[in-house]
């Protein structure tokens, strides 16, 4: 991984877990517009790599999607912070990335948990970049008067865990399996690319406006009243999803 040495103090680091790779571009190109002093120190596509890039790059915010391959934003989130060693460093600024519906959300405002619902818009990316920025100047100021003080501690660390319990356990029962466990959160939308687009544009569709869904050579027509488009995923891997409902 290369790094940039400049003379300029360095700025914020952030790692991006996302398992679409042009979600996750789209991402990192509204963060350069927000956010420019902001450094993406890695890009990782399921949580377990999430897991094991954060101990090892210790960056300084973390921007999770939800819904990944093995570990959920959620697990990876919690098996993070029971690794972290936050007498070294304290624990990374975290955002979600959800698709989910409004009723989901209230689960994490009620827990006072950063979120960005695909696909990310630019005016409320702007609103985390702020209150992310705001926070990590409070760290900052926080950890100067620390070492003034000659004083330690791990301040944040049991909120940030109680937290996240509170809001998987708040989440599961909102949408079930939304936090890992046996089941398998059913799909509110799709992410779809329009036909003929080569995949190039993402764009979230409801999935009460899908007809019909039939497999393809290697991906998925998503056919509604107003035309066609195209999924990735297998359809193997979204009929458990799909909500029987």
């Amino acid at each position: 991984m290369k790094t940039i040495a400049t003379g300029n103090p360095p700025g914020p680091t952030a790692l991006i877990a996302e398992d679409e790779p042009l979600l996750a571009a789209a991402l990192k190109a509204e963060l350069a517009r927000a956010w420019p002093e902001l450094q993406i120190a890695a890009t990782v596509g399921d949580g377990a790599s999430a897991v094991q890039q954060a101990l090892a790059l210790q960056p300084d915010v973390l921007f999770f999607d939800i819904r990944m391959p093995g570990l959920s934003g959620l697990d990876a989130a919690a098996e993070l912070a029971d690794a972290w060693d936050s007498a070294a460093r304290p624990f990374p600024a975290l955002v979600f990335v959800t698709a989910y519906d409004q009723y989901a959300v209230q689960a994490f405002e009620a827990q006072a948990v950063d979120y960005l619902l695909k696909p990310v818009q630019p005016a409320r990316l702007q609103k985390s970049v702020e209150k992310l920025r705001a926070d990590l100047a409070q760290r900052a100021q926080a950890a100067t008067d620390k070492e003034a003080s000659g004083t330690t501690g791990v301040d944040g660390m049991e909120q940030t865990a109680a937290q996240l319990r509170q809001l998987m356990a708040a989440l599961q029962q909102t949408v079930p399996g939304a936090a890992g466990g046996a089941g398998t959160p059913p799909l509110r939308q799709l992410q779809v690319s329009p036909a003929g687009s080569s995949g190039s544009v993402i764009r979230m569709l409801p999935l009460a406006e899908v007809l019909f869904l039939q497999a393809a050579d290697k991906y998925v027509r998503v056919v509604t009243a107003a035309g066609e488009h195209l999924l990735r995923t297998p359809l193997k891997e979204l009929l458990p999803q799909l909500d029987a409902a």
